[in-house]
């Protein structure tokens, strides 16, 4: 069968399977948060790094209006996390995330993931592209705990364990 160059492409990943992946990243991310000691969480980096509390603040940041920006094509301001002083907080404030992340996304019609908005005034591409670079985001910073917790002597949780 010769393909149709003129047809639409199949999709590749449904909502949900996006969204499971996310919240798999989502959760590894917390079990680094957890191996973190407290005063390490928020006071130990290495070279030019921000301590790793300040990366997961910046997801904070990102995921709920993410999620919602690509939903309703308005995009809110982050978020100030800057008073967030203890481990427990973070995670509390992680796990509300992940409930607005999972309350959200069903509302997201299936044509906003391939609608081109400018993400906070500041990032221009389609929904897809915008949770992609959330995703990323995450996965970059959350190799740099790795770094950080092997410095300390702590083994980081298994990264294919999500």
């Amino acid at each position: 069968m010769t393909p149709n160059p003129t047809a639409h492409n199949a999709s590749v990943l449904s909502s949900q399977a996006l969204l499971d992946h996310w919240q798999g990243h989502r959760k590894l991310t917390r079990r680094v948060i957890e191996a973190f000691p407290e005063d390490k969480l928020f006071h130990f980096t290495i070279g030019s790094m921000r301590p790793f509390s300040e990366m997961v603040k910046e997801f904070l940041k990102m995921t709920e209006p993410i999620a919602a920006g690509v939903a309703t094509g308005k995009w809110a301001s982050f978020a100030d996390f800057d008073s967030v002083t203890t481990k427990a907080e973070l995670l509390r404030l992680w796990d509300d995330a992940t409930e607005k992340l999972n309350a959200i996304w069903p509302t997201i019609p299936a044509h906003r993931f391939a609608e081109v908005d400018k993400a906070f005034g500041q990032w221009e591409g389609s929904g897809i592209s915008i949770i992609l670079y959330g995703i990323d985001n995450e996965i970059h910073h959350r190799g740099q705990a790795y770094v950080y917790l092997r410095a300390l002597g702590i083994e980081p949780p298994p990264f294919w364990v999500r």
